[in-house]
């Protein structure tokens, strides 16, 4: 059981997954089946496949996640030596590419390994969620660009709504309503010292949390006092905070500050999808030592938010895989210039396999 890496890079960062994952899917599931290995599509359209013993039965057993879903544009496949550009080359059809190929040639022994690969990395989340609630395992390993470096936490990620409610009225007389876009700059004061007073402080490895306004919408008329504005917010959390009970924290937070007859309330932007909450994995784990001693690079946080959240409740998870987010020049992954040096995939996918092989110990 074996697959050409760069032949499996090639063929997947050919083919766009950026509208829809269904050709990407059924190339991932014939490619192991042409290795002999039986993969399933679940409901949620997650592709799992097992090596090894039974769960009950496996000495350990660790879980290989990534996804087959990148964002837009589709940008093609170019190559030049080992330097392979593409949409998805890093992100994240590379460490996609270095774990089917681990998973295909490894030899885990009494342990086992599952493939669990999903749609929808860079939307919703529905699949990693989906997961998390079937498997259960000793460790999990979630692709990501990483330039092999060992990633045991990240910032969660989720974005709200602060809408703002007075009272309309005429231009001419700004007495005779409550003007919802004069008391946005309360709201944005209190934003700005939400952390200070009420958030859940630094974490020791990734700092502070982040809350960044980023639109801003209000008003029907030129000569109308506005009734109603809406700020939209990005957050980056930090372990212990949560996306659920984050806005109503906030809430209490603003509302002292409002001017008289203007009330708020803070939601969550589709808040029935699972948001990427923030995760941090003890550096002294076994799954960590174990990768490293298999070859594996510095431990350190990851930049982005991540489907490592899903699993982390269950077991512990590091992010790890070739390519990088951004390099000396700027942007990489979700960029034009996307890439990803074919070395460093066949070097991940070594690390994987001695992973595998040796097992957490």
């Amino acid at each position: 059981m074996t697959v050409d890496v760069a032949d499996f890079h090639r063929e997947a960062v050919d083919t766009p997954s950026h509208e829809g994952v269904d050709a990407m899917r059924d190339l991932l599931v014939e490619t192991l089946d042409g290795a002999g290995v039986a993969a399933t599509v679940d409901d949620l359209g997650n592709v799992v496949a097992a090596r090894g013993p039974p769960t009950d039965e496996a000495d350990w057993h660790f879980v290989l996640n990534t996804h087959v879903d990148t964002v837009p544009p589709h940008v093609p496949y170019q190559r030049d030596g080992d330097l392979v550009r593409g949409r998805g080359a890093c992100d994240a059809k590379g460490p996609l590419a270095a774990m089917v190929g681990a998973f295909l040639d490894a030899d885990p022994g009494a342990g086992r390994v599952t493939l669990a690969v999903t749609p929808d990395e860079e939307t919703t989340q529905t699949g990693a969620a989906h997961l998390a609630d079937r498997l259960t395992a000793d460790g999990y390993v979630v692709g990501e660009p990483t330039g092999l470096d060992v990633c045991t936490a990240a910032r969660g990620q989720f974005e709200g709504t602060v809408t703002i409610s007075g009272e309309s009225g005429h231009a001419a007389s700004p007495d005779s309503g409550a003007n919802a876009i004069v008391a946005a700059e309360s709201v944005l004061t209190g934003m700005a010292t939400y952390d200070a007073e009420r958030g859940p402080g630094e974490h020791e490895a990734l700092g502070e949390p982040l809350l960044t306004p980023t639109m801003i919408e209000g008003g029907e008329a030129t000569n109308q006092i506005p009734a109603e504005c809406r700020l939209t917010f990005d957050r980056r959390s930090v372990p212990p905070e949560t996306s659920a009970a984050f806005p109503a924290a906030l809430e209490a937070h603003l509302r002292p500050l409002l001017p008289d007859g203007v009330s708020l309330s803070v939601d969550l932007i589709r808040p029935d999808t699972p948001f990427p909450e923030a995760f941090a994995t003890d550096p002294d784990a076994d799954l960590v030592a174990a990768i490293r001693r298999a070859g594996g690079g510095d431990v350190r946080p990851f930049g982005a938010a991540t489907e490592a959240s899903h699993f982390a409740a269950d077991a512990p998870t590091v992010v790890f895989g070739p390519g990088v987010l951004a390099d000396e020049d700027g942007p990489v992954a979700h960029a034009e210039r996307e890439y990803v040096d074919l070395a460093q995939v066949r070097r991940a996918r070594d690390v994987l396999v001695a992973l595998l092989e040796t097992g957490p110990r």
